[in-house]
């Protein structure tokens, strides 16, 4: 199944540079992009098929052999892997072997496009990540860091939202991704939540739609289209208010028509209207707008009723990750991609088996179960994408410039503003701000975060020792945090997710440092619901265990600047049922 270049059609040849606005021929010449009509009344039935799904491949290099796609694909190459199966779009993630440094990641997109373009119908590929920055960043430094949506959302500002989207989308396009899974969307109105949480930007829906459209704005208008992202928005109709994890389950969420428009729409709404270039479904039941049964990513009374009827979505529908629990309890994973399809679904990402996924899409074609004519519904909208995108135009990226933008000064300081603007002062019984001490030790949740504090406060005078407890501290852990806190002067103690009951340890551990009679201050570096989970008298949200954050935090802890974040959502009072220890906006200053 191996392709063979066209003779056909100009390809395009990757030059020493790779950059401009017209495509480079294979002769040498110049010529403008082919338009997306002309090139899908040249595509077989198979490279139609092929531009509708997303798939990873293994390697830091595009001809680098690795023995998971032999295992996964039946060729030894990522190159391979675009080629066999004529791809619309490559993910990349860690576990890939893909994410390295800025330059790898720069020459692996384009040796990625320089297969695309050289083989089958010609047509370069959507190069696609998670970079929603905070808890899910694919790509860490030196790209620019940011403590991600409710963090933003704690800062109130449609301004920062918009620019570190836009910082994000140049560099990732600097380094050849084209597309953002991003921004979250979902409105998290339940603090039990565990896969959205601090993804939002809040549990208001009127704040969450503002910044989700500035992060759109940001991504996709920000610059030219040869400099920007795809942005797709997610997780539609709204995964904000579960419990369960879609990728381990199929979440069932029992909002009605009026509750959905008021709570979980009006995100969706403000990105359509900002142009998003996509929208990614989500694996979830919502039995009171949908009666069918089936995950809001294989209904059509969702896709196309709600999405495109009702919102007007006219752009590309992609499906969150095809292997994904969620999605895969009901149907073999050769009927997924037809269900989706005939839901309303463009883009097919990541499906089980890549194979049995393309063959049940071309069986149910050549059955009639779906007509040619829908195929090419959806070609056309992701080569519209395309186009408008610039990547048609200008598929490739120039490696000698990715050094230079990614991860910048001026980035970086940018970035450190935002965040410094977002950490939330949630109590202060006369603790802070600190006199810089003697002696300070940073303890609790986090290797890496522990660790950032503690030379960032140590760059500031004291003496400050990290020691990590984990996520899950042991009685053993909790005592060794407990003897030496006894040594220092000033106790810092970081929270991450706590209010889990899986990781309850982490507030004994708080408890005990307390009885130590050492000044302590708690931080809550993920979801804010941990300050309501111990009493004392100084608490402190940061939204995020970056650096980034960690240096906002030491500002505030000195009083080098004040905090000015305000709880993007309540924090609810467990011992009260119906109340909030922390309501929505609280924020305290100096």
């Amino acid at each position: 199944m191996s392709p063979k270049p066209r003779t056909r059609r100009a390809a395009i040849a990757l030059s020493a540079l790779a950059v401009g606005a017209v495509a480079i021929t294979a002769t040498g010449g110049a010529s403008e992009p082919q338009q997306p009509a002309d090139l899908l009344r040249d595509m077989t039935l198979e490279e139609k098929v092929g531009q509708l799904f997303v798939t990873y491949a293994y390697g830091r290099g595009a001809h680098t052999p690795h023995p998971q796609n032999k295992e996964e694909f039946g060729v030894d190459t990522p190159a391979q892997v675009v080629q066999k199966y004529h791809l619309g779009g490559i993910i990349h993630f860690a576990w890939t072997d893909s994410l390295h440094d800025p330059r790898q990641i720069a020459e692996l997109s384009n040796g990625l496009q320089d297969a695309a373009v050289n083989s089958g119908a010609g047509v370069p590929l959507l190069i696609s990540t998670d970079q929603e920055q905070g808890q899910v960043t694919r790509i860490h430094e030196p790209a620019t860091q940011f403590p991600g949506n409710m963090a933003l959302g704690a800062g109130r500002s449609p301004e920062d939202a918009e620019r570190a989207a836009a910082i994000t989308g140049q560099e990732l396009r600097a380094m050849g991704l084209n597309q953002n899974f991003a921004p979250s969307g979902d409105v998290n109105v339940n603090p039990a939540n565990p896969v959205i949480g601090v993804r939002s930007f809040s549990s208001d829906p009127a704040l969450a739609a503002q910044l989700t459209a500035a992060q759109i704005r940001g991504y996709e208008d920000s610059a030219g289209p040869g400099e920007t992202v795809s942005a797709s928005v997610k997780h539609f109709p709204g995964h904000g208010d579960t419990n369960q994890d879609s990728h381990e389950a199929l979440p069932v969420i029992e909002h009605d028509r009026q509750q959905w428009e008021q709570l979980d729409a009006p995100p969706f709404k403000e990105a359509i209207a900002a142009g998003t270039d996509a929208v990614m479904s989500a694996h979830i039941v919502v039995p009171k707008l949908d009666d069918s049964g089936e995950p809001s990513t294989l209904s059509p009374n969702v896709l196309t009723g709600m999405l495109r009827e009702e919102l007007g979505h006219q752009g590309v529908i992609v499906t969150d990750s095809l292997q994904m629990d969620g999605v895969r309890q009901k149907h073999p994973d050769a009927e997924i991609p037809v269900l989706a399809l005939k839901a309303g679904a463009d883009m097919l990402l990541m499906p089980q088996d890549l194979q049995v996924a393309i063959d049940g899409v071309l069986n149910a074609v050549r059955s009639g179960e779906l007509s040619e004519q829908r195929i090419d519904q959806s070609v056309e909208r992701i080569l519209a994408l395309k186009s408008g995108r610039g990547v048609l135009a200008n598929p490739f990226v120039d490696v000698s410039k990715v050094d230079q933008i990614v991860g910048g000064p001026e980035h970086l300081a940018e970035a450190q503003a935002i965040t410094d603007r977002s950490t939330t002062l949630l109590r202060n019984d006369g603790v802070l701000p600190l006199k810089p001490p003697a002696k300070m030790l940073v303890t609790g949740a986090g290797d890496d975060a522990t660790a950032a504090l503690a030379e960032r406060i140590g760059a500031r005078g004291p003496q400050a020792s990290a020691l990590a407890t984990g996520l899950k501290p042991t009685k053993e852990q909790i005592d060794q945090a407990v003897e030496q806190a006894k040594q220092y002067d000033v106790v810092v103690v970081l929270t991450n997710a706590a209010w889990s009951e899986a990781n309850a340890g982490q507030l004994d551990l708080v408890r005990a440092l307390q009885q130590t009679g050492k000044p302590v201050v708690a931080v809550a570096t993920r979801d804010p619901y941990d300050a309501a989970r111990v009493d004392l008298p100084a608490w402190v949200a940061t939204y995020s265990d970056k650096p980034v954050a960690m240096e906002s935090l030491t500002k505030v802890l000195f009083g080098e600047i004040e905090p000015v974040g305000k709880l993007p959502v309540p924090v609810p009072d467990p011992n009260n049922p119906g109340t909030d220890a922390y309501p929505f906006g609280h924020g305290l200053s100096w």
